[in-house]
């Protein structure tokens, strides 16, 4: 009887500890797409907009010389707060975190420039609740995912490559199955990497790792949300 005691006590421990470990992951992604948000808007806003922005004769805009170093900056940061959580070192990766989603807002401040704002707060929900599905989907499935890790790796870069091409040949047709693609795979992402932060998390110890990886975890899934939502958004294509 003891023993069932103390076995249910852990058991209840071990939940708990969980659970608040996804509060924070998921309080830290929340905190950085508000941040991301904030700053994609500001952006586009005077005088802000003529920092990162050059506006032609005809009302194009094109990124300045500040604009592609702020886009071009989260690639960077990435790999920093990578660095510094396997580092232990959870306050430098949270500050990093918090400027990654800042320079990340810049660089999705052309949403507001090429669509409707009804068409951003649209695809904004539809995006929240298929990953709201999808991660809860990867923290509660007894199936294994860690298969889909390697065929999503690869099947992201055949995408990233894609896209690229798709700069020099600029076919729309091309870009609506790459964006298509691209809510799949990251429908994807999202399951795998929530499962996979729920068994790092039984094999990491002490409180400064845990904090470490709350905040790698947070910048996963924020980059799998960013990315389900931009892809959702171009293929609503409601443009202005």
């Amino acid at each position: 009887m003891q023993n069932e005691k103390t076995t249910s006590s852990l058991m209840a421990r071990a939940a708990s500890g969980i659970q608040s470990f996804f509060n924070r992951v998921y309080g830290y992604m929340a905190g950085g797409l508000v941040v991301s948000g904030i700053v994609a808007y500001l952006a586009t806003q005077p005088p802000f907009i003529g920092l990162f922005y050059k506006i032609n004769a005809t009302g194009q805009a094109t990124y300045s010389v500040l604009g592609y170093v702020a886009i071009l900056s989260p690639l960077l940061l990435v790999w920093l707060i990578s660095s510094s959580a396997r580092d232990n070192n959870a306050g430098k990766a949270q500050s990093l975190f918090w400027l990654f989603s800042g320079l990340m807002g810049i660089s999705l401040s052309n949403i507001f420039l090429l669509f409707s704002g009804a068409a951003i707060f649209q695809t904004f929900l539809i995006s929240a609740a298929s990953f709201l599905g999808l991660s809860l989907f990867g923290y509660t499935t007894k199936k294994d995912l860690s298969a889909w890790g390697r065929f999503l790796f690869m099947a992201l870069m055949g995408l990233i490559v894609a896209m690229l091409v798709n700069l020099f040949v600029r076919s729309s047709e091309f870009n609506f199955a790459l964006n298509a693609l691209g809510v799949l795979i990251f429908a994807g992402l999202t399951a795998y990497d929530t499962q996979k932060l729920k068994v790092m998390y039984d094999m990491t110890h002490g409180e400064e790792a845990v904090k470490s990886l709350a905040i790698v975890g947070a910048l996963n899934l924020y980059l799998d949300f960013i990315n389900l939502f931009t892809s959702l958004l171009t293929i609503m294509n409601d443009r202005r």
